[in-house]
């Protein structure tokens, strides 16, 4: 039944108003907790959402960050609004500004590097912490750390040249986190140094082929690796490049839905 507030003369209108905001809360507070992969810790769990080719969420506690968000409201229905939003670069399918309109509420933060920054509406360029490679910063209780994220192969600089995208290593709890961004496996990964969880990028022509990031995981070690932004590519053929010697768990996730 619609309710007309027309038809309450005897209700002030603030009160109506106030009754209003009664409907509408069970709706805007339905969802619960974030669900998904466990990662425990002596401090609690780690919670890892994939939920779409470069797009995922980790869950800590109370908190939400979600990664490059795309898709429009709809693939967010049900997920708890995030805490802080990462954006890696201006790419269509790691930056859309209708979305992140969808997702974000007034007290989230975002942090993204200037390119992206400059893309941004003001209110959102506003809750934004600007963030360029080498960087650090502490946003709504974690350490974060800018990182390189770039092609090497020279046919494909075109994609993402050096200096204008991020990667983030974000210590979550007692865990660090890697988020390749789009990128060849560059130095600043090869040298990374304990590190609990990555997300490492495949596909071509635009990042690596599983040879890269396999090896590139092989060097820094990760304790648990997602492959990720990997349409197209051989998951399993990543997998067995990475093997089991280094002491890494391949976690393989279905990005892109039945």
């Amino acid at each position: 039944m619609k309710t007309n507030f027309a038809q309450l003369p005897a209700v002030p209108r603030f009160l109506a108003g106030g009754l209003l905001c009664l409907l509408i809360a069970p709706w805007t507070s339905a969802a619960g907790p974030l669900e998904g992969d466990k990662i425990s810790s002596p401090e609690g769990d780690l919670v890892v959402r994939p939920i779409n080719h470069a797009t995922l969420a980790l869950g800590w506690k109370e908190q939400v960050i979600l990664v490059d968000p795309v898709g429009g409201a709809k693939r967010f229905e049900g997920l708890p609004k995030p805490n802080l939003i990462l954006i890696t670069h201006l790419h269509g399918d790691h930056l859309s500004v209708e979305t992140l309109k969808a997702v974000a509420t007034a007290k989230t933060r975002l942090v993204a590097p200037p390119s992206v920054a400059e893309q941004l509406p003001d209110n959102l360029r506003q809750s934004t912490v600007v963030m360029t490679n080498g960087q650090r910063a502490t946003v709504e209780g974690f350490e974060i750390e800018a990182l390189p994220a770039h092609n090497l192969t020279p046919e494909r600089l075109k994609f993402h040249p050096p200096g204008r995208d991020n990667g983030y290593l974000v210590a979550i709890g007692p865990q660090r986190v890697y988020l390749s961004g789009d990128t060849e496996d560059i130095p600043a990964m090869r040298a990374l140094k304990k590190v609990d969880v990555a997300f490492i990028c495949l596909n071509l022509p635009y990042t690596m082929t599983e040879e890269q990031a396999a090896s590139a995981v092989r060097e820094f070690r990760p304790r648990i690796v997602y492959p990720y932004h990997c349409r197209g590519s051989n998951l399993e053929k990543f997998k067995q490049l990475v093997g089991t010697d280094p002491g890494t768990e391949v976690r393989l996730r279905n990005w892109y839905g039945p």
